[in-house]
């Protein structure tokens, strides 16, 4: 069974799933997750994309050394990964305070519909 297909028996065979979906709280979690996600995957792809675009055409740049035999090229790759993390950290953060009490009380809603 497709996604789609899926996805439109569960609407069909369980109408928690539509009232939930048409709450307002539905509305506003994702709002949240849109606000937080969009521009951060934006930022991170400049920064990756501006990391491969210098590293190809700006080679007298990147090899600009930093502290010994470090330059910018391998300072940039580094920072890669700590802006991931960063990234990462921030999402959790950003999710445990303001994504998961509305996905609890959605699920709570969810449940106590399934019982009826």
């Amino acid at each position: 069974m497709s996604d789609a297909s899926e996805r439109n028996y569960r609407s069909q065979s369980e109408p928690i799933y539509r009232e939930l979906h048409d709450t307002e709280q539905f509305a506003e979690l994702r709002r949240r997750y849109r606000s937080f996600v969009l521009p951060w995957t934006a930022a991170f792809l400049v920064w990756y994309l501006s990391y491969v675009v210098l590293s190809n055409w700006g080679g007298d740049f990147m090899n600009t050394k930093v502290v010994g035999n470090i330059n910018l090229l391998l300072l940039f790759g580094l920072l890669q990964f700590v802006t991931t993390f960063g990234i990462a950290f921030l999402y959790a953060r950003h999710s445990r305070t303001h994504l998961d009490p509305l996905a609890r009380d959605l699920e709570q809603r969810f449940h106590e519909g399934t019982r009826r």
